[in-house]
């Protein structure tokens, strides 16, 4: 049976939706991210980890979210251009979603319920990572304080299982 991640979706950038199906084999990385954030520089070593790993399998899926401070009060065209311009950003980015609270989008509600935080389960703040292993099974959450860097370890292992 099909992991419950693969039976959703979600609207990219281009504003076209997204089954998650199409990240089948893929080890996976989910963040919520922002523009305006302390935690913002991230995006470049997000950006490293996906040029380094991309065609080995990992893909990163970036979740623009303004529920932490107004730190991403953009639209998509602005957060897209941010991103590029600023990041040199070329992993999936998404549209702005809510991660907490009743509209959380459902991609957020079942990594929440799968991986809970520190805290419980709700998402403390922005560039808070998932990383789900091939099957689509998640695999480890990491908080906003974590750099990407911190991250290559549990990937390559990830990576290594066919």
């Amino acid at each position: 049976m099909d992991s419950m991640f693969y039976q959703m979706n979600a609207v990219n950038m281009q504003k076209r939706e997204t089954s998650m199906d199409e990240y089948k084999g893929k080890v996976v990385l989910v963040v919520n991210t922002a523009s305006k954030c302390g935690f913002t520089p991230q995006y470049e070593g997000l950006e490293q980890l996906y040029k380094t790993y991309k065609d080995q399998g990992l893909v990163i899926l970036g979740f623009p979210c303004n529920q932490f401070a107004n730190q991403e009060p953009g639209t998509s065209e602005q957060i897209k251009q941010f991103c590029t311009m600023k990041y040199d950003v070329t992993f999936p980015m998404f549209e702005k979603i809510e991660v907490n609270g009743k509209n959380a989008h459902p991609i957020y509600k079942y990594l929440k319920k799968e991986l809970k935080g520190t805290l419980g389960s709700r998402i403390k703040w922005n560039f808070t990572k998932f990383l789900i292993d091939r099957n689509g099974i998640p695999y480890k959450r990491y908080s906003p304080a974590t750099s990407p860097e911190r991250l290559v370890e549990d990937i390559e292992w990830l990576l290594s299982k066919s």
